[in-house]
């Protein structure tokens, strides 16, 4: 199984920004955790703070892999782009956040992403990308 991770502005930023939201850990720390606890995916990793590199990888992505998970950050709440890239594939996407964007400010409840994915996972930490991992293993 093939699934490409793309993560969004200010996600580079994990274990140093808001820790108290986002916990202490960095991706990359996170990631080599994923890859050796799923040995039997084969993982891409990206994180752009652009929006449109984001929407070159999910094009990229979007037509050859088993699925995607998709943290846009902030660009969830504002990109239209990015939701209809997202439309626009064939690979099932999760959307995924380590916060619960709805206990937060009001602007973070709209989502352009959320119709087009074949799930939403938010509020676990970083436990959300295990739990989009599985829900892929679970077709």
């Amino acid at each position: 199984m093939k699934i490409g991770i793309i993560n969004g502005p200010n996600l580079n930023l994990l274990g140093k920004r808001e820790p108290e939201v986002y916990g202490n850990q960095t991706f990359e720390d996170y990631f080599s955790i994923l890859e050796k606890k799923y040995m039997n995916v084969e993982f891409r990793y990206f994180q752009s703070n652009i929006e449109g590199e984001l929407i070159d990888k999910i094009q990229e992505f979007g037509f050859s892999f088993d699925g995607i998970i998709l943290n846009a950050g902030a660009y969830t709440h504002t990109s239209i782009g990015i939701g209809d890239a997202v439309k626009a594939i064939t690979t099932p996407v999760i959307e995924v956040h380590i916060s619960n964007t709805f206990s937060r400010e009001s602007f973070r409840h709209q989502s352009y992403i959320s119709g087009n994915a074949k799930g939403v996972i938010l509020g676990f930490g970083l436990q959300s990308y295990d739990l989009a991992v599985l829900s892929f293993e679970q077709k």
